[in-house]
Parts: C-alpha cells; sequence; structure tokens
C-alpha cells in the first residue's frame, strides 16, 4: 500500500532504499565457491551445455554409455554421477534426432 502524499510519515520507504546494513544472504555479492572457474574446471566443455566430466589420468574416459552403449564415452566420475554421453542427453532432452 503507498502512502498519500499528505502523508508526512517515514513508515515507508522509497523503492531501493535499504536502511539495513546487514548483508542480504539472498543476493550475494560474489560467487558461491561451487560456482567458481576453478571448480568448472573439472567439466569438459566448462560453460557448455555437458555435465560430463574432464578425462584425466586419474579420470579416463574408457567407459561404455549406459544407453547406447558406444565405448569410450564416459569416466569413472561420470558413471558415478549416473550420467550417459552427450549425444544420448541430447537425443533425451529433445535436442537430437
Amino acid at each position: 500500500m503507498y502512502p498519500d502524499e499528505d502523508n508526512e510519515s517515514d513508515d515507508y520507504r522509497e523503492f531501493g532504499d535499504q536502511d539495513n546494513d546487514e548483508e542480504d544472504e539472498d543476493y550475494p555479492d560474489h560467487l558461491d565457491e561451487e560456482d567458481s572457474d576453478e571448480n568448472r574446471s573439472e567439466f569438459a566443455d566448462p560453460g557448455g551445455n555437458s555435465s560430463l566430466r574432464a578425462a584425466t589420468a586419474s579420470n579416463p574416459r574408457n567407459l561404455p554409455c549406459p544407453e547406447c552403449e558406444e565405448p569410450n564415452r564416459l569416466t569413472p566420475a561420470d558413471k558415478a554421477h549416473g550420467y550417459r554421453c552427450n549425444e544420448c542427453a541430447d537425443r533425451a532432452e529433445g535436442g537430437g534426432y
């Protein structure tokens, strides 16, 4: 409810006026650790559409997709997360044909 112009009460604030010195936890001024570039580097395509993890010496892409059974599509980390290959995921999400 908006006060009428004759009301000189300070019981309301204009939009954007904030007298609260505490940080608003819903809108942090920084990125969460989970969103940092460093944490995104574990993905094969950081910033892309894929959730598959990057292949490394300790996490090789040597496992078949559980859906299409194509070899060398997933890493052990992908399998642990229950993922399927990008092509199968795209088809399931309506992006493939």
